[in-house]
């Protein structure tokens, strides 16, 4: 059964989802804690210059301002 707030994560990552596949990257949710989603980086986004913006500014502060329980997205590899 999905969380809903991992809907809400995954919707906002699918909404990224046309730009990290023109550019063969991606990313998915690794774990979700009470306070914290912890989301991998996948394929070109790793190393990438602009992911600092995409995820960051992007992803980032879209989780916390759309799934107020999320105050912290941590990323892995």
């Amino acid at each position: 059964m999905v969380d809903e707030r991992q809907a809400q994560i995954q919707g906002i990552i699918d909404t990224f989802k046309p730009t990290f596949e023109a550019h063969g990257g991606g990313a998915e949710i690794v774990a979700l804690e009470p306070d914290a989603v912890v989301l991998r980086i996948l394929g070109h986004c790793n190393n990438c210059a602009l992911a600092p913006l995409t995820f960051g500014l992007g992803i980032e502060k879209l989780i916390k301002t759309q799934v107020p329980s999320i105050t912290e997205v941590r990323y892995t590899n």
